[in-house]
């Protein structure tokens, strides 16, 4: 029977953030680490009933900020082209 392997917790951040936001199959991420897909399966569903990290809420809080940002000069540039209407 193969030995278990202890995976980090930083080195399982990072194969669920590739996986989330570079688009990486769990099937290559897998083959990649030498682990099985189960495996990060198992922590994508232990991932949903914990608390977002402290890396996943400064990424949302910039993301809301470019969109906050965005929705602004949208709403200054409709009403500018209402205006001259």
């Amino acid at each position: 029977m193969a030995k278990r392997q202890r995976i980090s917790s930083d080195v399982k951040e990072q194969i669920i953030g590739r996986i989330k936001d570079d688009g990486v199959s769990v099937a290559d991420a897998a083959r990649e680490h030498g682990i099985h897909e189960a495996t990060i399966y198992k922590w994508f569903r232990g991932e949903i009933s914990s608390q977002p990290t402290l890396r996943e809420l400064t990424k949302l809080q910039k993301e809301n900020k470019m969109l906050m940002e965005l929705v602004g000069e949208l709403t200054v540039k409709l009403s500018c082209a209402q205006k001259k209407n």
